[in-house]
Order: C-alpha cells, then sequence, then structure tokens
C-alpha cells in the first residue's frame, strides 16, 4: 500500500512538474515571439507600452587601453567617437573607431572629478560634463567645452540647478545627478539620474557659452531606471536616453514633442553596465559599456 501511494505521488509530481515547465516554455515563446511585442503594447490596466526586447548587434570592444566608456560623442571623421573614463580617471578624450579600436587620444589640462557624459553641437565642439553627483552634494558642477584637435584650450560653463537649495537635500529629493545630456539649437539638455525613487528624470537646459549660468528646470520624465546617457536622432524626431540595461525611445515631430511622448522602453538585458549612446543616423544607435563592449541597435 505504501509503495503505491509513493508511486503515485511520484507521478503526480512528475505531471505537475511537467505542466509547469510547459507552462513557463509557452509563456516564454509568447514573450519572446514578434507577434506577441506587435499585439501586446498595451497592458490590460493602464495602457502602458510593454518592455521588448533588444536585437542587440555586437560590433566591438574598447582596445589600446582605453579604461571603459562612460560617454559618446562623434569624432572628427565619420565612423569615429569620442569616449572617456569617469570618476578619477584621466582627464583624457579617447578616439576611437566602431570596432574599439583606439585611433588617437586628447588629454585635457582639467580635472576628472567626475565625468559622465559628452555631447557635440556637429561643428567639432565637444561638450564634457562633469557633473556627476552620486551624493547631491556637488557645488563644482562644470561643463568643459573644447575643439579636440586643440585640447589646450578649454572654456568652463560653471553651473548650479535653479532647484537645489540643499547640499545635499533630503534622500527622498536626491535627483541632482547628471551622467546624462545632448546639444540641440545652441543649448545644453542635461537629464538627472534620480537616486531618490529611481523613477522620474528631470530635464534642464542650460546655455552653450562659457561663464556662469543656472541650469532651468524644463520638465519631467517618467522612467523606471536611472538615466545614464541620451542622444537627439540628426531629423530630431527621436530621443533616446539609456538606462542600466535599458533603453527609453521618445518620438516626436521635434524635441519638444519628443519630450512629452510616452516612451518606448526596450530591454538590453544581458549588454552589461550600459553608459553612452549615439544616433549614427536616424534610425541606428551606437551603445557602449562600461565594461568596454560595443554594440548596434536599430530602431
Amino acid at each position: 500500500m505504501s509503495r503505491i501511494f509513493l508511486l503515485a505521488l511520484g507521478l503526480t509530481a512528475l505531471v505537475g512538474s511537467g505542466c509547469s515547465q510547459a507552462q513557463s516554455d509557452n509563456a516564454k515563446e509568447s514573450t519572446d515571439s514578434p507577434k506577441s511585442e506587435k499585439k501586446g503594447k498595451k497592458n490590460k490596466k493602464g495602457g502602458k507600452e510593454k518592455e521588448v526586447a533588444a536585437a542587440l548587434e555586437p560590433v566591438g570592444e574598447l582596445q589600446g587601453g582605453v579604461p571603459e566608456s562612460s560617454g559618446l560623442a562623434h569624432g572628427g571623421r565619420p565612423g569615429t567617437f569620442f569616449t572617456h573614463g569617469d570618476a578619477g580617471r584621466e582627464p583624457i578624450l579617447y578616439l576611437i573607431n566602431e570596432k574599439g579600436e583606439l585611433l588617437g587620444q586628447r588629454e585635457l589640462p582639467v580635472t576628472n572629478v567626475d565625468w559622465e557624459s559628452l555631447s557635440d553641437d556637429g561643428k567639432g565642439t565637444i561638450f564634457v560634463v562633469d557633473a556627476g553627483n552620486n551624493n547631491n552634494s556637488r557645488k563644482d558642477l562644470v561643463v568643459y567645452r573644447v575643439k579636440p584637435d586643440q585640447p589646450d584650450k578649454v572654456s568652463k560653463i560653471n553651473f548650479r540647478y535653479a532647484d537645489q537649495t540643499a547640499f545635499p537635500p533630503p534622500k527622498e529629493e536626491r535627483n541632482f545627478d547628471c551622467e546624462a545630456s545632448l546639444w540641440n539649437a545652441g543649448k545644453l539638455y542635461l537629464f538627472t539620474k534620480d537616486r531618490a525613487q529611481q523613477t522620474t528624470s528631470k530635464v534642464y537646459t542650460l546655455s552653450d557659452q562659457p561663464g556662469t549660468h543656472t541650469a532651468q528646470l524644463l520638465t519631467k520624465l517618467a522612467v523606471d531606471g536611472e538615466v545614464t546617457d541620451a542622444d537627439l536622432s540628426p531629423d530630431g524626431r527621436h530621443l533616446a536616453l539609456l538606462g542600466r540595461e535599458k533603453l527609453y525611445l521618445f518620438e516626436g515631430t521635434d524635441l519638444a514633442s519628443a519630450l512629452k511622448a510616452t516612451p518606448k522602453t526596450v530591454s538590453l538585458k544581458g549588454a552589461g553596465q550600459t553608459e553612452g549612446v549615439l544616433f549614427l543616423d536616424n534610425g541606428t544607435l551606437f551603445i557602449s559599456t562600461e565594461q568596454g563592449a560595443l554594440y548596434r541597435y536599430k530602431l
């Protein structure tokens, strides 16, 4: 009797396990299939666009002693890019190609307190954003303006946030850490990394001219993570914000309307600590990681 009971129990467990596995496999197949991505953009409760998995194309790895990639900007020639290390690294802009091969480097006569982002104006000027602010307590925030072919001539854009009055503010208000920026139409746009709730990236505008300025709060974006970089497509219709293994895509007719759009969230799971993003054209992104991996992503 005992043996029969145990045998029956074992068969029940086996069947249950098989059913659970089948359900798991079916769920995975449903999640991974292209059809589910096309039909599942809205959930039953709030109509929010679901997170979709990215088809990242590995294209290279950092070489030649480049320590990491914490930001990206276009180089002087097509297919070349500037990148850099973050807090405490040498104040060097590394020129690489898409494969990650080192083509050259430019050392700037400044300190790398916490470089976190690069922007460029498309005319040869690079903006090095030294605004990493983990504790939200810095009062020496600065953007360095430089032409890489004249690395000894650096001008400073010193700034503060219009709405920050405490250094640091209470923990629930610590949203003054900037790791993402872009340049557009004569202005710098700074995107904060929400270290309090990880739900909101504040967007500030800042003069691109040397001097001491106040970064003005423009808007707040609802994103479920910490923003690590940003870029705008050449036609101005696509805004890409990068997070830790996530990508947030906003679409509009220009930057102003894109900032009002509901983003699509793309999973970059397995890519590594994604830190740099740059549009290669209107439909292709170049993405870098702190570990040195380089990817392409098609919109």
